[in-house]
């Protein structure tokens, strides 16, 4: 199992490499994130970085839907709507049809 410190270092790889590979220098990630020059230095190079901070860099990488993606809505879950839906009360009452039942085959009757 991986350190939060070694979480936070891959990420820290994966979004200089993505930077680079996007052709974003440094001082260009600074001027779109309204942070310092050498605190994206300091970041690439190690410093811890809040996460509000990190989320400007990976929104300027266009990642921050990814990173948000990833982690389940469990409030969305088919689950959580079974659960929602155990208290309600009917809006509508539909009539059953009386010769459904009666004409329904099963495809094997004669």
């Amino acid at each position: 199992m991986m350190t939060s410190k070694a979480y936070i270092d891959e990420i820290r790889r994966k979004v200089r490499r993505y930077r680079i590979e996007l052709s974003i220098t440094q001082t260009d990630m600074a001027e779109m994130t309204g942070l310092s020059l050498s605190f994206i230095k300091k970041f690439e190079n190690g410093n811890s970085i809040s996460a509000e901070n990190l989320f400007k860099i990976l929104i300027v990488l266009d990642l921050a839907d990814m990173v948000n993606n990833s982690i389940p809505d469990l409030e969305k879950s088919p689950s959580a709507y079974i659960e929602s839906q155990k208290n309600k009360t009917k809006q509508r009452a539909h009539k059953k049809s009386a010769d459904r039942k009666t004409n329904f085959k099963w495809g094997d009757e004669q």
